[in-house]
C-alpha cells in the first residue's frame, strides 16, 4: 500500500483538516517533477556512452580524501537549499523556510511547494500544541479527581479510626500494619488484596499532591515552565518508588462533592419540582463504587486521547519525512536533512509529555483500577479490534442463501395449492398476514442499517464515535446481516410451517399449536433480546434495550444521539408497533384456536390504535423540549413542532380510516400537508444540512463526503416522494390485485426505506459538525465537584 493510502487510513477522522496535507504537497511536487522532465537534455546515444568493464582500477573500500577537497560540513553548507528558522509571531512560535535556489529556472515552483510546507508544519505544530495543553489540564483535574478518590476509599474502610485527622496521620503507619495483621487472619484474600492496594495508594497520595499544587502554581507563571515541571515530576516518579509514610489528607473530602447528574428519573422530577436535600456527604460502599466506576471511564478515554495525540505526532512527523525524500529525489537536492532537523527539534518532534502520561496513566490505572494486574488494565486500555472472522463471512453468505430459497419455496407453495383463490384467503390475511408482517418490517430495518453501517466504514464516518458504541463492541454490517438472515429464516419457516399444518389433513386436529406458532416465534425473539448472558452480542442488546428504556422515559433521562436516533427509527415503525398490539388483542381477547377475532370493531383496540401510532412521537416531541430546556437552543423548539404537527396528522389519518367522514378527510388532508412539508424541509436542510444556497457546493453543502454530487440531489428527490406516501391513506388509492393489509405492508416499507437512507445522511451531517470543531473524544462525567473558592480562601 502507498503511503498517501495508508496515511488516510489511519487519521483520526474528526482531526482530518488537521492533518498535513500530504496528497496536496505530492501534487506541488509532481508540478516540479513536470518542469524538471521538460528541461531535462535527452540522453546521449547508447555509442558514445562508455562501456563498464571488469579491468578498471580497483579504489578500494575505503576512499580517501583528497587533501586539498572541503571538508563535509563545508560542503553540506555551499551545496544547502534551504534554510529553516523558527520565527515567534504573537505569542506562538513558527518556522519559515528560506529556499537559496530561487535565481536557478524552476526555482519558484519549489519556493511554492516550500512555502505550503512551512503552512502545513505551522498548522500541525500548532494544533499538537494546542491539543497538548489541554491533556495536561485534563491531567491535572484527574489527579485532584484520584486524590478525593483516595481519601474516600480510606474513609469507607475505616470510617471510625479517621474522627480525628491529624491523629490518624501521625498514627498510620502503625495503624497500617496492626490493621494487616488483623485482616490477614480474618478476610478472604481478595478483600485482603483491595485493602492492601487502599492503604498503599494513601501512602502514595501526599507525595503526588504536593507535586501536584507546586506543579499547579507555576502553571500560573508560564505554560513553558509547566511541562518542564511535568517532565521533572514524571522523572522523578519514574526513576524511585515512593515511600511516603504519610496518608491521604482527607481534608479533601472538606472541599468535595459528589456530582449529581440528571440521569435518573427520580433526580429529574426533583429537580422540576424544585425539591433538595441539603448536601450530605454519605461515604458508603455504594458510592464508593460508583465513583470508582466513573474514574475508571474517565482514564480510560483519558488513556485514548493520549493514545490519538501520540499517533497524531508519529503520522505527521513520517508524513513530512516522507515529503522531503521525494522533494529531494526529484530534485536531487539534499534538503530533506536540515528540514527533518528542525521537525526533530520542534515541539511536534520533541516533546515527550504525551508519552511519560500514558506511563504514568498505566501505572496508575493498573494499580487502582484493575487491583495491580497488568494484563486486565491494559486490556480495558488498549482494547482489540475484534478479528474478521470467515465464519461469520460463511454464515452470512449461507443463511442469505437459505432466506432466498425459503421465500421461492413460499412463493411456488402459495402458487401450485392455489391458496389466495381458497375462501379462507381473506381470514387468513386479515389475522395472519399482520402477525408475520411485524417479523418483515424489522428485517428489512436491519437490512437498511447494515447497508448504513457499511457505507459510514467505506467513506470514514466515525458513526461509532458518534452513538457512543463501547469500543470494540459495535457491530459490524456482517453481524446485523447475520442476525437480520437468522430472523428472516426464523420467520419464513415459521410461515410454511403453519401453512402446511393447516392445509396437511394429518396435521389438521393441531390448529391450537398451528396458530401459536407466530407467538412463539415473538416470544422466543423477545428471550434472546432480554437474555442476560454474555452470549449472542450481549454488549449491543444492552445498549439497544438502555436506549428504547430511555425513549420510553422521556423526558425524564438526558437526551443523547443514540436516544433520539432510536425514537426516529420507531417513528418509522408505527406499523409494526400496531402489528404488536394485534398479537395482544387477537391472543388475549380473540378466540384463535378458530381463527376468529373482533379486534377491528372493539372500541378498546380503536383507541390503542391512536396511542400505539402516537407513542413515538410523543417520545421524540418530549425529548425535544427536553433539550429546549437544557441547551436554550430554539432549534429545538422548532423541531417540537414539527413532530407535534406529525403527531397530530397520524392521529386524523388513524381517525379518517376508522371514519370516512369529510370533515376527517378535510383536517387529515389540511394536517398530513402541514406536517410532511414541514419536515421533508426540516429532514434536507437541518437533519441533513443541504438546501444551502450560498455553499461551495450549490444547493449542498460547503463539505461533502460522496464525491458524487448527484447522490445528493437524487436522495433528496427520493426522500420527498416517499415523505408523500401517506397520501394512499387519504386518496384511498386502491390496487384489485393487492390485497388492503398487502397495501399497508408496502407503504410501512417504503417508509422504512425512506429512514433507512435518512439515517446515512444524518450521521454523515453529525460527523462533519465534529469534523468541524474537532470533536473526536466522549466527555466522561468525573464524580467529583472541588469547591475552588473555598479552596483559595483557605
Amino acid at each position: 500500500m502507498k503511503f498517501g493510502k495508508e496515511f488516510g487510513a489511519q487519521i483520526v477522522p474528526e482531526w482530518k483538516e488537521a492533518y498535513m496535507d500530504y496528497n496536496y504537497l505530492k501534487a506541488l511536487l509532481k508540478t516540479v517533477q513536470r518542469f524538471k522532465q521538460k528541461d531535462t537534455p535527452h540522453e546521449p546515444p547508447r555509442s558514445l556512452k562508455r562501456k563498464l568493464t571488469l579491468y578498471r582500477t580497483f579504489s578500494g573500500l575505503i576512499q580517501r580524501q583528497p587533501h586539498n577537497s572541503i571538508s563535509p560540513t563545508e560542503q553540506d553548507v555551499e551545496s544547502q537549499a534551504i534554510m529553516v528558522n523558527s520565527v515567534r509571531q504573537d505569542g506562538s512560535e513558527s518556522y519559515q523556510t528560506t529556499f537559496l535556489m530561487t535565481a536557478e529556472e524552476g526555482g519558484e515552483y519549489e519556493l511554492v511547494f516550500f512555502r505550503r510546507l512551512d503552512d502545513e508544519f505551522n498548522k500541525v505544530d500548532k494544533f499538537y500544541r494546542s491539543k497538548v495543553e489541554e491533556v495536561m489540564k485534563e491531567a491535572a483535574m484527574l489527579n485532584k479527581q484520584m486524590e478525593a478518590l483516595i481519601a474516600f476509599r480510606i474513609k469507607v474502610e475505616k470510617p471510625t479510626e479517621w474522627i480525628n485527622s491529624s491523629v490518624a496521620m501521625t498514627n498510620l503507619a502503625s495503624d497500617v500494619a496492626a490493621s494487616a495483621a488483623a485482616l490477614s487472619a480474618s478476610t478472604p484474600k481478595g478483600a485482603k488484596l483491595h485493602r492492601k492496594r487502599t492503604f498503599s495508594v494513601a501512602m502514595e497520595a501526599i507525595k503526588e499532591d504536593s507535586s501536584h499544587h507546586a506543579l499547579s502554581d507555576n502553571s500560573r507563571e508560564n505554560k513553558d515552565d509547566t511541562i518542564q515541571l511535568n517532565n521533572q515530576k514524571f522523572q522523578t516518579e519514574e526513576s524511585k518508588n515512593i515511600t511516603s509514610t504519610k496518608p491521604a489528607p482527607l481534608e479533601v473530602l472538606d472541599h468535595v462533592q459528589l456530582n449529581s447528574t440528571l440521569e435518573t428519573p427520580r433526580s429529574t422530577i426533583r429537580s422540576v419540582l424544585n425539591y433538595s436535600t441539603p448536601p450530605e456527604q454519605e461515604f458508603s460502599s455504594k458510592n464508593l463504587k460508583k465513583v470508582e466506576g466513573q474514574l475508571k471511564q474517565a482514564f480510560i478515554e483519558f488513556y485514548r486521547k493520549l493514545r490519538l495525540l501520540k499517533n497524531y505526532s508519529f503520522l505527521n512527523t513520517l508524513a513530512f519525512s516522507k515529503i522531503m525524500k521525494k522533494y529531494d529525489k526529484i530534485t536531487s537536492r539534499r534538503a530533506a536533512k536540515a528540514y527533518m532537523s528542525m521537525v526533530d527539534n520542534s515541539y511536534l518532534g520533541s516533546s515527550e509529555e504525551v508519552t511519560r502520561l500514558m506511563e504514568r496513566v498505566e501505572k496508575t490505572f493498573i494499580k487502582h483500577f484493575s487491583n495491580s494486574n497488568r494484563n486486565n488494565g491494559l486490556n480495558l486500555l488498549q482494547p482489540k479490534p475484534k478479528r474478521a472472522r470467515h465464519g461469520i463471512t460463511f454464515s452470512v453468505g449461507f443463511y442469505a442463501g437459505c432466506t432466498a430459497a425459503l421465500v421461492i419455496a413460499l412463493c411456488l407453495i402459495i402458487d401450485a395449492r392455489k391458496i389466495m383463490n381458497r375462501p379462507g384467503s381473506t381470514k387468513y390475511m386479515e389475522t395472519m398476514f399482520p402477525l408475520y408482517s411485524l417479523f418483515g418490517f424489522i428485517v428489512l430495518h436491519m437490512l437498511m442499517y447494515a447497508a448504513n453501517i457499511y457505507f459510514w466504514r467505506r467513506y470514514r464516518v466515525n458513526h461509532s464515535f458518534i452513538f457512543g458504541f463501547k469500543e470494540g463492541s459495535e457491530l459490524k454490517y456482517l453481524d446485523v446481516l447475520l442476525l437480520a438472515f437468522v430472523l428472516a429464516i426464523m420467520a419464513l419457516a415459521s410461515v410454511l410451517a403453519n401453512l402446511d399444518m393447516e392445509m396437511d389433513p394429518k396435521t389438521k386436529p393441531y390448529k391450537l399449536f398451528t396458530e401459536l406458532v407466530p407467538l412463539i416465534l415473538v416470544l422466543v425473539v423477545i428471550a434472546i433480546l432480554s437474555c442476560p448472558f454474555n452470549i449472542l452480542y450481549r454488549s449491543s442488546r444492552l445498549f439497544f434495550l438502555t436506549c428504547l428504556f430511555h425513549c420510553i422515559c422521556a423526558p425524564l433521562y438526558k437526551v443523547t444521539f443514540s436516544d433520539f436516533f432510536l425514537a426516529d427509527q420507531l417513528t418509522s415503525q408505527v406499523q409494526a408497533l400496531r402489528s404488536l398490539e394485534f398479537y395482544i388483542c387477537y391472543y388475549v381477547w380473540g378466540d384463535f384456536k378458530y381463527r376468529r377475532n373482533t379486534c377491528y370493531s372493539n372500541s378498546i383496540f380503536k383507541t390503542f390504535s391512536f396511542i400505539v401510532a402516537a407513542i413515538p412521537y410523543l417520545c421524540r416531541f418530549l425529548q425535544c423540549l427536553r433539550r429546549l430546556l437544557e441547551e436554550k437552543d430554539a432549534k429545538q423548539g422548532y423541531n417540537a413542532v414539527k413532530y407535534f404537527l406529525t403527531l397530530a396528522a397520524v392521529c386524523i389519518r388513524t381517525a379518517y380510516s376508522l371514519n370516512k367522514a369529510i370533515s376527517w378527510k378535510l383536517l387529515a388532508w389540511v394536517f398530513s400537508l402541514s406536517a410532511a412539508i414541514f419536515s421533508t424541509y426540516w429532514d434536507l436542510a437541518i437533519d441533513w444540512g443541504l438546501l444551502q444556497r450560498n455553499s461551495k457546493n450549490r444547493w449542498l453543502r460547503d463539505k461533502l463526503i460522496l464525491t458524487q454530487k448527484n447522490v445528493y440531489f437524487a436522495a433528496m428527490v427520493v426522500n420527498i416522494i416517499l415523505r408523500f406516501a401517506w397520501l394512499q391513506t387519504v386518496l384511498g388509492i386502491r390496487f384489485s390485485f393487492l390485497h388492503r393489509e398487502a397495501m399497508i405492508s408496502i407503504i410501512a416499507s417504503l417508509e422504512i426505506i425512506r429512514r433507512g437512507m435518512w439515517n446515512f445522511f444524518r450521521v454523515e451531517n453529525e460527523h462533519l459538525n465534529n469534523v468541524g470543531k474537532y470533536r473526536a473524544f466522549n466527555s466522561v462525567p468525573l464524580p467529583f465537584n472541588y469547591d475552588e473558592a473555598e479552596s483559595e480562601d483557605e
